[in-house]
């Protein structure tokens, strides 16, 4: 078996976010002692507890065969503002997921590169934030071609989701539904993670938490599109204090609404705490909004105080953590979920490389997140 730099062991852990007692314990070792002394080399580890390692730090097997650590992936700029007390070993995950979307866009760059079909889009990075909020609303109005109406005539908020999506991949951008590693043990808050924008110019790439509430999936998709008309790659959250969340923020609101209908929640002076929840709740649903949404640009156009937002936002959080939103119900197959996830754009695309051998199938599972053997199945189509 090749020698096994400890500086991967080391590494590997750190970037799960685990300590010794913590990483031990998951590893079924007998203390912190021994997991030490294989990360110092004075000990080898043996073939299962690499295996046992990959799975607990979620790692592929390969990876601690490598010489060195490898690089920190180019993540772009960090815009979050973290919440206090966020889950442990929370920062890994988000750094895992992004990992994994950076490789498959490289793989999707890579193939198109090789098809000659790499042109850079006009749209990505086309835009400043000293240009103002309203011509990017007007240019994302037109290149996605759909209007506030037609947004709101859709039966549902993941219908009226799908219409941006489907706007945004016609014109070259691929959305991605992700909120975990693949199983729901590996889930990431949407207070810790939002959306990432990947703003290249070839083959630009937004990511969408899905384990936010359905109606919140299409602000957050404009916001992050918004970071690729303005070229800027990075990872949002909510309640960001950057200038540049600020303002993305305000784009894919005033997107979705004018904010001369926020002035109707606050018809009447005299409101309490549960009168005004009631409000954004009946304002929310039939524009295909979140409730959360709505709350923030209350506080915007000042029409309530930090403190109310503070409390409404705690408050919807809470009520979508006890009522995860999942759809309910038995739930559509396994294939009708991964396409869902990845998109129809992103589908379509590896269906065309894979007939066209520019892309091989093991390279279309991991663009696709699935095995190759399921590839076929999942693009409907003949994979090379």
């Amino acid at each position: 078996m090749p020698k096994v730099n400890p500086d991967i062991l080391r590494w590997a852990r750190d970037t799960a976010g685990l300590s010794l007692d913590q990483a031990a314990a998951k590893l079924g070792l007998s203390g912190p002692e021994r997991l030490e002394a294989l990360e110092q080399g004075e000990v080898d580890p043996s073939r299962r507890q690499l295996v046992v390692m990959s799975e607990k730090y979620r790692r592929p097997l390969l990876t601690f065969y490598l010489p060195k650590p490898p690089r920190p992936s180019n993540k772009g700029q960090d815009f979050r503002t973290l919440p206090e007390g966020q889950a442990p070993g929370s920062e890994a995950l988000v750094d895992a997921l992004l990992r994994d979307v950076l490789v498959r866009q490289g793989l999707v760059g890579a193939a198109l590169e090789e098809i000659e079909e790499d042109q850079p889009l006009a749209l990505v990075g086309s835009r400043r934030t000293g240009d103002g909020i309203e011509p990017l609303v007007d240019d994302m109005r037109e290149v996605l071609g759909v209007s506030l109406a037609e947004f709101r005539r859709q039966r549902t908020a993941t219908d009226a989701f799908n219409v941006l999506r489907a706007g945004a991949e016609k014109a070259g951008v691929f959305v991605l539904l992700l909120g975990n590693l693949g199983t729901h043990h590996t889930d990431i808050d949407a207070r810790v993670f939002r959306g990432f924008a990947l703003a290249d110019p070839i083959a630009p790439f937004v990511v969408v938490n899905e384990n936010d509430s359905r109606a919140a999936w299409s602000f957050t998709l404009l916001h992050e599109l918004a970071h690729v008309w303005l070229g800027e790659t990075g990872v949002s959250g909510y309640d960001g204090q950057a200038e540049i969340e600020r303002f993305c923020d305000a784009v894919a609101a005033r997107y979705l609404l004018d904010p001369a209908e926020l002035v109707s929640i606050r018809a009447r002076e005299a409101i309490n705490f549960d009168d005004l929840k009631t409000r954004i709740d009946e304002f929310a649903s039939p524009r295909k909004l979140s409730r959360k949404m709505v709350a923030y640009n209350l506080l915007r156009s000042k029409l309530i105080t930090a403190a109310m937002y503070r409390s409404l936002s705690d408050e919807f959080d809470a009520e979508r953590a006890q009522k995860p939103d999942h759809g309910g119900g038995r739930g559509p197959d396994y294939y009708t979920v991964r396409r869902h996830r990845v998109g129809p754009g992103l589908v379509e695309l590896v269906r065309r490389l894979t007939a066209g051998g520019a892309l091989s199938t093991t390279k279309a599972g991991r663009v696709l997140g699935v095995k190759p053997t399921a590839v076929d199945r999942l693009v409907g189509g003949r994979a090379a």
